[in-house]
């Protein structure tokens, strides 16, 4: 049944993808039939055609969907406890004791004395005495009087006169001389050195990566499902390795050594030439003439005539008278006395002196106290989901008996229409789609 089925889907696959263009000898014998009738081509006993039918299937789908979850825990906390502790400490105190101690001394005593000394002074003793003196004293007498002055002025006088000026100009002249010229130029000089040089390339080599290791759920033997870890595939890369290998040159190094060249060249000298320039220039001189002057000039003139005088002068004498006197000097005489003193010398003892010290220890006290976290949970939710299913349901389709005369139809007009039903597609029935498989994540409360 099956093959036949086959046959009659291939057959009608054919007819439809050839066309009206296809040629076939079971049409009359004719080459073609672009001119046969429909009628014509109906068929003319009973065939099995398939009739596509859809049918709404549901299968279970697993959601993984993440739910909070709180739980408790203990959490063990420290705190900082402190504790007095005496404890009986030592310390040092320094006393001062005083002891007494006998010394001797010597205190200086001064005494106060008096002595008689007699000594010669001189006193002087003065007199007065007149005496008559003549001087000469010169009283000054004015007289008037014209005297006449002579006196010789320069008086200028300008006169304009032409003078020769010399003046020395620098003339350039220009010669040709030969000069040496000193320049430094760079000579290439090439020398080569050996190098060692890494010619080495790359290669590629293949490295294997294990694949992870996944958590699967597969069914035991009683179908139960369960856990099982199981390796995946691994993947190969390609990594670049570098193989070295080391090749020796000879590099050849050009450097520019200085040169000094000597070149003579004509050169171009410009010197100045000294030349004395004669100009004629017309100049104002100023010449003094010399002329003679003759003033009156009134003269006040002073004689002095002498004249003697008389007067008294005191004078004083001054004679030395000499006396005795006499005089009481006092005088200190220092004579040592021995004593005896006490003084009180400190003398520095230390004991040891005990106290009491209160000191707080720390101590770790632990501290049970229980905290609420939320962690989400993975759950698996089964769900129904809707997929089609085409199915080939095969159906046997006769057609009628003719009702034209003629056998075979021959004039093509028969009036039978074949039960073709074009709305349905020819498909294959598809297979089911598989059921995506949900893995529960696995914690503490699966």
């Amino acid at each position: 049944m099956t093959k036949g089925m086959l046959g009659v889907l291939a057959g009608l696959a054919l007819a439809v993808a050839g066309g009206p263009q296809t040629a076939s000898a079971a049409y009359c014998g004719a080459a073609c039939y672009n001119n046969c009738p429909t009628t014509a081509c109906q068929p003319t006993a009973c065939y099995t055609t398939c009739r596509v039918e859809r049918e709404t299937c549901y299968r279970t789908v697993y959601d993984t969907v993440q739910e909070p979850q709180e739980y408790t825990v203990n959490r063990t906390t420290y705190e900082t406890a402190y504790d007095d502790v005496a404890e009986t400490c030592y310390r040092t105190v320094v006393e001062t004791n005083y002891r007494e101690e006998s010394y001797q001394v010597s205190r200086p005593i001064y005494e106060t004395a008096e002595r008689v000394e007699n000594y010669t002074v001189m006193r002087p003793v003065t007199e007065t005495v007149y005496h008559d003196r003549s001087y000469t004293v010169q009283r000054p007498v004015w007289e008037e009087s014209v005297r006449q002055c002579k006196r010789i002025v320069q008086r200028p006088v300008t006169e304009t006169i032409e003078r020769e000026v010399r003046t020395c100009v620098m003339r350039q002249v220009t010669e040709t001389v030969n000069q040496e010229r000193c320049y430094t130029v760079m000579r290439p000089v090439t020398t080569y050195r050996t190098v060692r040089r890494d010619c080495g390339q790359w290669t590629t080599q293949q490295v294997y990566h294990p694949g992870p290791v996944c958590p699967v759920l597969v069914p035991d033997a009683c179908g139960c499902p369960k856990v099982c870890m199981t390796q995946r595939p691994g993947f190969t890369t390609c990594k670049k390795v570098w193989c070295p290998r080391v090749v020796e040159q000879q590099i050849p190094c050009t450097t520019y050594q200085p040169q000094v060249v000597r070149q003579v060249c004509p050169v171009q000298v410009c010197r100045n030439v000294p030349e004395v320039v004669v100009s004629k220039c017309p100049v104002q001189v100023c010449r003094m003439v010399c002329e003679e002057v003759v003033e009156n000039i009134p003269i006040r003139t002073c004689r002095m005539v002498c004249e003697t005088k008389t007067c008294r002068v005191p004078v004083q004498t001054c004679r030395m008278v000499a006396e005795q006197c006499s005089r009481r000097i006092p005088y200190q005489v220092c004579r040592m006395v021995c004593e005896t003193k006490t003084c009180k010398v400190p003398v520095c003892s230390t004991r040891q002196v005990a106290y009491q010290v209160t000191r707080r220890v720390a101590r770790c006290v632990p501290k049970c106290e229980a905290i609420t976290c939320t962690r989400m949970v993975a759950r698996c939710v089964p769900r129904q989901q809707a997929y089609e299913v085409c199915k080939l349901v095969p159906q046997t389709v006769c057609p009628p008996a003719p009702t034209c005369g003629v056998v075979g139809c021959a004039d093509g007009n028969c009036g039978y229409t074949a039960p073709v039903d074009t709305t349905q597609p020819l498909a294959p029935a598809p297979e089911p789609e598989a059921v995506p498989r949900t893995f529960a994540p696995v914690g503490p409360n699966t």
